[in-house]
């Protein structure tokens, strides 16, 4: 299948600038079974497997699923916690050319099943039950709605009847005539080889293309900046669905390094791990790094093998990664990018510290920003407006959906982020906030992260969200959700005593405070501001005030 964005005008010219390749996935997986058969590629709390052992379980899965009927270009929908197989599955479909689709594991029967229809998948690969969620009951619920969906493979022992276990395809040999229909199967660099969706937080989430040349494009570009070398040992913390998973699901197999699949984030089995396995790189999101940095059982545990965290999916507030730093003892990079458009760029290792804080770094090789206002004019350098991005990093297009990808870039081939920002002197870009999430008080603009940062650094803070709710009067006012630290007690007029003497102009000050247990986060990531916004408005109804 052709990407649906990618020109063959644009796919010559970024082959000639070196900025793609032909390299594939399957290629680099072939490369490390040859030269690193014994060094170990993939471990979880169940495995440990060798570059030769997982080269070969992916080779077997492969032509499994060939013989299961599932063609060329097809669709086979993961929802695995992270885990061996989901990589081993993930590489075999690329041996395959069928195209992966990984959702996040707590998707549920109604995102699911769209997600299933609207792609026509083939097959669908699950763990029987996971956290006390069974798995297999959800799509035997919904599999009457689905025509196409004709295989059901299930991870792990608890196979139940009707079922195809993935374990009893593993142990199937491979023989020598196997090899040509593989090699003949397997995808190139420009074909769409997965799907990867939008976090949902607008309705149904979005697909977005990916080809093999934008995949090891984003391999390089992350493994130059974060400096990971074979030595590295790549810790997946986060669900590698999403940005974080790039880290093992691309970087480590390009340098031949190991992966450490974390199945749930919990902090203290976090450091648990990082101390057992001498992790030294891992993507982590905001939420997460909070996490680490407040549990009381942080200093119980040797991270001292940690390197580099390197922070996506949500605004990074600088005083979290200053803290960060100190309390955890490695460099914590700042990434920005967004599944609807891309990679955009990320920090650098050699940065300095008000760079990898207060930055998102300069755009990744190849990648332009452009910087505009709300009538489409460049403003000049250092002034704020809409970050507008091309380049490499872009994803191959929308699936199935011609129209979109269409209304998505210009002419041009840029890319409006919704984001508002600005370039410093040195041209790395700075971020001020969403253009969705801006409050506009009475006429005046007012963006949550400036507020939001501030709040962070008071020591009572654990979490601070800001978002616009409703009035008669102003339009908008501002209301600021707070997770304090534990036995910390704050109230309305002690919180905006602190802003002011942070020298918050007056017409920013929330108008409302509410304490909240914990913040609800959009597929582990980022906070549900949506849910917040629905949240002040409800209490605004209920009280009589809108």
């Amino acid at each position: 299948m052709k990407p649906t964005h990618y020109s063959e005008v644009m796919i010559r010219e970024y082959l000639e600038k070196g900025y793609w390749e032909t390299t594939t996935i399957a290629d680099i997986w072939d490369r490390n079974a040859l030269q690193y058969p014994d060094r170990e590629a993939l471990v979880d709390s169940r495995m440990r497997l060798t570059w030769s052992e997982a080269n070969q379980l992916a080779d077997r899965i492969a032509l499994g699923l060939v013989e299961l009927g599932i063609g060329r270009d097809e669709v086979l929908v993961t929802q695995l916690f992270n885990c061996v197989e989901l990589m081993l599955v993930y590489v075999a479909c690329q041996k395959a050319g069928i195209i992966n689709l990984n959702l996040i594991r707590t998707m549920r029967h109604t995102e699911v099943n769209h997600v299933l229809k609207f792609t026509e998948a083939s097959a669908i690969v699950i763990p029987r039950q996971f956290r006390k969620f069974d798995y297999w009951d959800m799509i035997q619920s919904i599999r009457p709605e689905l025509p196409y969906l004709k295989h059901v493979l299930v991870i792990g022992d608890d196979v139940p009847e009707g079922a195809i276990s993935t374990s009893e395809m593993t142990r199937r040999p491979l023989k020598d005539e196997h090899t040509p229909l593989l090699r003949e199967r397997r995808f190139s660099a420009f074909d769409v080889s997965r799907i990867r969706h939008t976090t949902g937080s607008t309705g149904f989430p979005k697909l977005i293309e990916e080809t093999n040349s934008n995949r090891i494009y984003l391999a390089r570009e992350l493994t130059r900046l974060l400096k990971i070398t074979d030595t590295d040992i790549v810790g997946a913390l986060v669900q590698l669905t999403g940005g974080g998973g790039s880290y093992a699901l691309l970087c480590a197999p390009w340098v031949g390094a190991k992966s450490v699949l974390m199945e749930h984030f919990e902090a203290e089995e976090c450091f648990r791990l990082i101390e057992q396995e001498r992790i030294t790189v891992a993507g982590v999101v905001p939420a997460i790094l909070t996490l680490m940095v407040q549990h009381p059982s942080r200093g119980e545990y040797d991270l001292g093998s940690l390197r580099a965290l390197a922070s996506h999916g949500a605004p990074l507030p600088s005083k979290l990664a200053q803290e960060a730093e100190e309390k955890l003892g490695c460099l914590i990079l700042n990434r920005y990018g967004m599944a609807d458009g891309g990679s955009m760029s990320m920090a650098s290792a050699d940065d300095p510290p008000e760079a990898r804080h207060g930055t998102v770094g300069k755009p990744h090789s190849g990648n332009e920003f452009r910087i505009m206002d709300e009538e489409g004019n460049q403003v000049p350098a250092g002034e704020a407006g809409e970050v507008l991005f091309r380049g490499p990093g872009t994803h191959a297009g929308f699936f199935k959906d011609q129209e979109r990808t269409a209304q998505t870039y210009d002419d041009d081939g840029w890319f409006a982020t919704g984001d508002v920002g600005h370039l410093d002197e040195q041209g790395r870009l700075v971020l001020v906030d969403r253009l969705k999430d801006l409050i506009i008080r009475g006429g005046e603009n007012i963006y949550p992260s400036e507020i939001e940062d501030i709040l962070m650094t008071n020591p009572k803070v654990a979490n601070a969200a800001v978002v616009g709710m409703p009035d008669p009067v102003m339009g908008e006012k501002t209301c600021a959700y707070l997770v304090l630290k534990p036995g910390e007690q704050i109230s309305f007029d002690e919180m905006t005593s602190y802003l002011r003497g942070k020298s918050l102009a007056a017409f920013k000050l929330p108008e409302r405070l509410e304490i909240v247990g914990r913040f609800e986060l959009v597929s582990d990531q980022k906070v549900d501001k949506k849910g917040l916004r629905r949240d002040i408005q409800q209490k605004l109804e209920s009280e009589g005030k809108i």
